[in-house]
């Protein structure tokens, strides 16, 4: 078959692409603004914080309790109402989480234009759960300028509603790849938490619990977010800088932090992947020590450990994305379908087009579950703009 087409890249000599780089690609995409955020800092401090909730289908019921009970921790240790919040799922009568446990509205969709800030809470099968009505509760709810976020994959509701190009943000790091291929203006980082301007976005799992802590600290001080921490038995809190997935071999001993920087070079360079003496010149070892760094921590070579790496971004996109498969081939660095394909089995025991096919059954059987419960908002869209 011909050589599939392959997309511009602004690929370098030596590394083509690192997260220094691809942020500021887009720097001149961002308006001025304060990076710290808009919606604590436009409050009284006397005035409680208003937050909404908007759960999505099978969202992740994790993440809304990591942020929500924040907030009621900081109420409950203040012996005062700091935060109040609105849930309001994205279906009438409740919205069911991705653990089968159902949440029932504490106000209607129209009531979220008086809220401080809202956070979009996603979970499994985004993609399913963001329709029209959703993007346009979101945009409207952007138009009257008032603070949006999202918790885990929830990042997918306000980038496909337009609401982040031009910003940083932080999604769940098993959507990470999708989400670049799909909105190359958005800033993705692999961060624990983002926060850019009028824009809060976190990743999945605890990572609210950092994210609110984070706000309750900048508005409250850092005396009541350590209190709030003790109380949930929480080691450290952790920052924005801090990233949400490193490599971690069982042992770490010398030689680790070189495996970690290969490791990382190896997962900014997929749709054109380093020679491996390239890498091993960028963290200044020699090919043989790079070899024997990968045997004694993975007990494999570097060339398998990045062929894996290739394979396991493929099957991100086959499972998070509708992007065709040829162009996933593109994509995760291979020349040839074949090669692709052959690869992908020896890993997975399957082909790429089964790991699809599997995909859009179980996501067409949420779809037929999610069928008889109640009807999305529709009409309150119309409500929330007037």
């Amino acid at each position: 078959m011909p050589a599939p087409h392959r997309p511009s890249t602004s690929a370098s000599a030596a590394l083509r692409v690192t997260s220094a780089t691809a942020t500021s690609s887009v720097s001149a995409l961002r308006p001025a603004g304060d990076a710290a955020g808009a919606a604590c800092t436009n409050v009284a401090p006397d005035v409680p914080v208003r937050v909404g909730f908007l759960l999505l289908s099978d969202y992740s019921m994790i993440a809304f309790a990591n942020a929500i009970e924040v907030f009621r921790m900081a109420n409950y240790l203040s012996r005062r109402t700091l935060y109040t919040w609105d849930v309001v799922p994205a279906q009438e009568l409740g919205a069911t989480a991705s653990n089968g446990l159902n949440v029932h509205a504490t106000a209607s969709v129209e009531s979220l234009g008086g809220c401080d800030m809202v956070l979009v809470c996603g979970g499994i099968d985004v993609r399913a759960a963001t329709d029209e009505h959703v993007r346009g509760t979101l945009r409207h709810l952007a138009a009257r300028q008032v603070p949006l976020g999202a918790l885990c994959t929830g990042s997918y509701a306000l980038a496909s509603a337009g609401l982040l190009d031009g910003y940083r943000c932080a999604v769940h790091w098993e959507n990470l790849a999708a989400m670049r291929e799909e909105f190359p203006k958005v800033v993705f980082a692999q961060a624990v938490f983002t926060i850019d301007r009028d824009r809060y976005t976190c990743s999945g799992g605890t990572a609210p619990l950092d994210m609110a802590l984070h706000l309750v600290r900048e508005r409250h001080g850092s005396q009541l977010a350590t209190q709030i921490s003790e109380q949930f038995i929480l080691e450290r809190q952790r920052a924005s800088t801090d990233r949400q997935r490193m490599p971690q071999p069982e042992c770490i001993g010398p030689g680790y932090q070189h495996l970690t920087e290969a490791a990382e070079i190896m997962a900014a360079n997929i749709e054109e992947p380093l020679a491996l003496q390239e890498i091993a010149e960028a963290i200044h070892i020699s090919l043989r020590q790079l070899e024997r760094l990968f045997h004694r921590y993975y007990s494999m070579n570097p060339a398998q450990y990045y062929m894996n790496l290739r394979l396991r971004r493929a099957r991100e996109l086959l499972t998070h994305s509708s992007l065709p498969i040829m162009q996933i081939t593109i994509a995760c660095g291979f020349q040839s379908s074949s090669h692709f394909c052959k690869a992908y089995r020896n890993l997975f025991g399957h082909p790429p087009s089964e790991e699809r096919r599997r995909f859009i059954g179980e996501s067409t059987a949420r779809k037929v579950q999610r069928s008889g419960r109640p009807a999305r908002l529709s009409e309150a869209v119309a409500q929330v703009a007037a």
